[in-house]
């Protein structure tokens, strides 16, 4: 099996600038989607750390003979412990940047990234925050990540509150996202893909907007996943465009069904540049901790 994907970003129809971010890094077969959050432009500036920190530590970490920044579980994959500790030097590269500037002070961003192996054969999902990863397979739609929210949390604690409580309920109030302290939980998990299966990944400009019943209906429609992500967007759009809106889809092809597809496509925007963020280098302050070397 092998995986394909497309990915784009629109600033939607209420907003003045776009904070999500998005990375499509397929030599790592790697797919982040990043929300950020802040005053001041700030939250544009914790999305593309995230997103550029995370592709700067596979890249950095791409040879056996390196030495990697938190310890390597040994009850996790190679790939888990990858992924894992990719989003948490994030978190530490926007927790110290908002630490050390006024300018950015409080900010901070949701992530969701998804890694295939298509030796495993297998998909390996991490999060933070409301940023979700969906699964589309035989025309049903599961929601794979769980929502770190505060109305997700009082609906888990207290599961028979009645309608009318749940829409008394604070929307939109993030309990965990990376940036708020030096040390983040990830949520990590995996998946067994099958040739055929869509992986979403979106901010919640998508989920928010449009809901999940219709983003099936849209990814089902056609083959062509840059088409499909792009029609999200607009549908989005289409329901109020409240938000920023951000799709990266994964399409898993099996090795009869291959063929050479771009896989990468950023949605034009008439949204300026952000600022340059220099981000510092995600191993300056790498522990002397090796992996074990790769089994087979």
């Amino acid at each position: 099996m092998r995986a394909i994907a497309a990915g784009a970003s629109d600033v939607g129809l209420l907003r003045e600038h776009n904070e999500d971010s998005f990375i499509v890094l397929k030599e790592y077969d790697l797919f982040v989607v990043a929300d950020g959050m802040g005053g001041h432009r700030a939250g544009d500036v914790a999305s593309k750390l995230a997103t550029e920190t995370i592709s700067e530590f596979f890249k950095s970490t791409a040879n056996d003979d390196v030495t990697w920044p938190f310890h390597f579980d040994t009850n996790l994959s190679e790939e888990e412990n990858r992924l894992l500790t990719g989003i948490r030097v994030a978190n530490r590269q926007i927790f110290e940047r908002s630490t050390h500037s006024r300018e950015y002070h409080g900010m901070g961003t949701t992530v969701v990234g998804a890694m295939f192996s298509g030796r495993k054969k297998r998909m390996y999902i991490g999060h933070v925050g409301d940023s979700r990863c969906y699964r589309v397979r035989d025309k049903q739609i599961q929601q794979l990540t769980r929502d770190h929210s505060l109305i997700n949390d009082y609906l888990l604690a207290m599961p028979e509150l009645t309608d009318e409580q749940r829409s008394e309920l604070p929307k939109n109030v993030i309990t965990r996202a990376l940036g708020m302290q030096d040390q983040v939980v990830v949520d990590l998990q995996h998946d067994d893909p099958r040739p055929g299966d869509i992986y979403v990944l979106c901010s919640d400009g998508l989920s928010g907007m449009v809901a999940d019943d219709e983003i099936l209906t849209i990814v089902n429609a056609t083959t062509d996943i840059r088409e499909a992500c792009m029609q999200l967007i607009a549908r989005a759009n289409e329901h109020g465009g409240e938000d920023n809106v951000t799709a990266v889809l994964i399409g898993i092809e099996g090795e009869e069904t291959a063929v050479d597809t771009p896989v990468h496509e950023a949605a034009p925007s008439t949204e300026p540049a952000p600022p340059d963020t220099a981000s510092s280098p995600a191993l300056e302050d790498a522990k002397d901790t090796k992996p074990p070397p790769k089994g087979d």
